[in-house]
């Protein structure tokens, strides 16, 4: 999302008079590679970009592809294939050994569905998760769309512009399985007259929301570290009584008594650091009315079976269930102590629990890093 966020501005910024643009995307991954689907690249005209579809091999040669786009107004996909032995092939004797295709669309600034406008549409409506449909291959048009065109899906209902009732019911289905999984991926189809069209259905979900409820002085650490995350970071405490510093760094202060009318989701975690153990106590069961999965708790272990413990004897024991969701103390082991590090922690951790991964070491892994 942070990623989206600086393209958008980036594009946003630019004098659409004298500067042109054109939208890279990574769109299909075989093996191995340093960027996934979803990763993007605005590259202008003047050279310059915005964003990244590698760790600095492949920008080079996109950057080349990019303004041919621009210049011919036509979109292409690229493949690059650092699998081969190729001497020409860009991106060999990298070691990623893995295939990347990349969608090179030019942006058209007139174009309200052009592929970064679409984007703008998703980011104003944040708490949502958003399928974007990308045609990355189609010969000829379909129903006035071509390849480079970007769709929103709203429902089955939205896919009516395809004019392919069958290809609809299909691509439908097909987004439904994905969002159970919440993996983006390219699709080939065929279509009614034979010919083959592949859309890249990409699943954008919220942007993760970090509820800090707290203002002490190491509330400020983690939340400047949710931030470089492109996380959204929220702090809950007495306005009167947080730092400028922290003020600056939060989306949104709320008192503590409007911790309900949060709109707290799937994508929502909350760390409880007041650094009190009444009010850690009393801001548990509240946290744990929520559907937020992830409810982290700072202090050691005997101070959070100690809060377990007396909520049971007052007839509010913690389910098995929310007891799952409870990370105390919280953060990964990587032996913390001061309070940039506990933020590096955290914010770690809760990456691991909405990526369903153990925070283990890599090297450990007795399979790749992504699923292929």
């Amino acid at each position: 999302m942070k990623e989206i966020k600086a393209i958008i501005e980036a594009y946003n910024g630019l004098n659409h008079q004298t500067t042109k643009a054109a939208l890279a995307t990574v769109v299909r991954v075989e093996g191995s590679s340093y960027r996934r689907v979803g990763a993007r690249m605005l590259v202008l005209d003047n050279g310059q970009w915005v964003g990244g579809i590698s760790g600095g091999c492949l920008e080079g040669d996109a950057l080349k592809r990019a303004r041919l786009a621009i210049a011919k107004a036509t979109p292409s996909l690229i493949t690059y294939d650092t699998t081969e032995d190729d001497t020409y092939q860009i991106g060999v004797g990298l070691g990623c050994n893995g295939v990347i295709d990349v969608l090179f669309a030019p942006l058209q600034i007139d174009d309200k569905c052009n592929a970064v406008e679409m984007l703008k549409n998703c980011l104003d409506q944040p708490r949502q998760t958003h399928i974007l449909l990308t045609i990355i291959n189609l010969q000829g048009q379909l129903n006035g769309l071509r390849a480079g065109s970007v769709l929103a899906y709203a429902g089955s209902t939205s896919l009516t512009a395809l004019g392919d009732d069958y290809l609809a019911d299909a691509l439908a289905q097909k987004i439904e399985l994905l969002l159970r999984s919440g993996k983006s991926t390219p699709k080939v189809f065929v279509l009614a007259d034979g010919r083959a069209i592949e859309i890249f259905i990409e699943i954008l979900p919220p942007q993760i929301n970090v509820i800090l409820i707290g203002q002490q002085y190491d509330v400020a650490p983690l939340a400047r570290v949710v931030k470089e995350m492109g996380w959204r970071a929220t702090v809950v405490g007495n306005v009167l009584k947080i730092t400028p510093k922290l003020l600056s760094l939060a989306d949104a202060v709320v008192a503590p008594d409007e911790l309900e009318a949060l709109l707290i989701d799937g994508q929502t975690a909350i760390v409880l650091m007041s650094h009190d153990f009444k009010t850690d106590k009393y801001n548990l069961p509240r946290a744990l009315k929520t559907t937020a999965p992830y409810v982290g708790m700072l202090g050691p272990r005997v101070r959070s079976e100690n809060i377990f413990n007396e909520l049971a004897a007052e007839g509010l024991p913690i389910s098995e269930t929310d007891m799952a969701r409870i990370y105390a103390p919280a953060g990964l082991d990587i032996g913390a102590l001061s309070p940039e590090e506990i933020a590096l922690s955290i914010v770690s951790e809760i990456r691991a629990v909405f990526s369903n991964r153990d925070g283990s070491f890599l090297r450990l892994r007795p399979t790749s890093i992504h699923e292929r």
